[in-house]
């Protein structure tokens, strides 16, 4: 008898992500209460996780970004952005949601990599911040 077939991907260095992948709306919405960071082409909410495993990341591309076509695009070009530049800016313990324009369709890919790999620091930097107890990343409260 042959032995069966490898996987695709299981020595390719593609098929292995540095990240875990939020896949419940529930997950989504946790992420939603988190921080958020604005870029030239997508925004970057984040939010810190009790446990210490290894960051998350959601994706989410909206109908107004275009009909399937240009939204599987957008997508398949934010996966390889974080593959490439952002896996790096993630931190451990926290989950990420990268909500993209539709500037991100056709957005150079190096200003697009950088733009999400900046954003990710940021929303690293708010979430250190926050847990030092900084005020500013808050809104003001006026009291009525």
């Amino acid at each position: 008898m042959r032995e069966p077939a490898n996987r695709a991907g299981a020595t390719d260095q593609r098929g292995q992500r540095p990240y875990g992948v939020l896949r419940k709306r529930s997950e989504f919405l946790a992420v939603r209460r988190g921080t958020r960071v604005r870029g030239a082409f997508v925004l970057v909410e984040a939010a810190k996780r009790s446990d210490s495993d290894a960051p998350r990341l959601g994706l989410t591309v909206s109908r107004r970004n275009g009909n399937a076509v240009k939204r599987n695009r957008i997508k398949r070009r934010l996966r390889e952005a974080v593959r490439l530049f952002g896996a790096g800016d993630m931190a451990v313990g926290n989950d990420y949601v990268i909500v993209s324009t539709p500037k991100a369709l056709n957005a150079p890919f190096q200003d697009l990599c950088s733009d999400v790999s900046s954003a990710l620091a940021r929303a690293n930097e708010k979430l250190l911040r926050r847990q030092d107890g900084a005020k500013e990343d808050r809104k003001a409260h006026d009291g009525k």
